[in-house]
């Protein structure tokens, strides 16, 4: 929507988005001060370009959609990784370019089984989707004969 003009429609439990006539988004309103709602499907692609800023995100509490990632993210300071931030990063990017609820259940599966979760661990765990071959469909053949005998008083004339 760069570039787009949007109308906001401000309801009294929700927030309506508008392109010209279409609706395109509604999200629950915030009532009061100092409350924000970050998405982060909206900013992973950012911080995957640049994972050090996640550490110092004012909004980082907003990046766990779940406790799972939560917990995940913290089994890796704990375990003493390496630039915890960058794999938390890449694991959650994952999850916003496949499937979130895969990647919350193969991240549950490695802290249940007390290890810690790197990104190649959870991607072997989750299916990534294959590029699936589209199949040539010959067009069909088609016999209008049948037609034709519906009105059998109607003939064609070729001048």
């Amino acid at each position: 929507m760069i570039g787009s003009t949007i109308l906001v429609r401000v309801r009294s439990e929700h927030l309506e988005g508008y392109v010209g006539a279409t609706r395109v988004f509604e999200i629950p309103r915030l009532i009061g001060k100092h409350h924000h709602r970050i998405d982060y499907h909206h900013v992973i692609h950012s911080l995957v370009r640049k994972p050090g800023a996640f550490a110092a995100y004012r909004y980082r509490d907003e990046l766990f959609p779940t406790t799972i990632f939560r917990q995940g993210y913290d089994r890796l300071v704990e375990g003493s990784v390496k630039r915890a931030d960058r794999e938390y990063v890449r694991i959650l990017h994952l999850a916003a370019t496949t499937s979130e609820a895969e990647v919350e259940t193969a991240l549950q599966i490695v802290l249940e089984e007390h290890k810690v979760p790197s990104f190649l661990t959870v991607r072997d765990l989750v299916q990534v989707p294959t590029l699936r071959l589209v199949p040539t469909i010959a067009p069909p053949e088609l016999n209008l004969a049948s037609y034709d005998q519906l009105i059998p008083s109607v003939r064609y004339a070729c001048v």
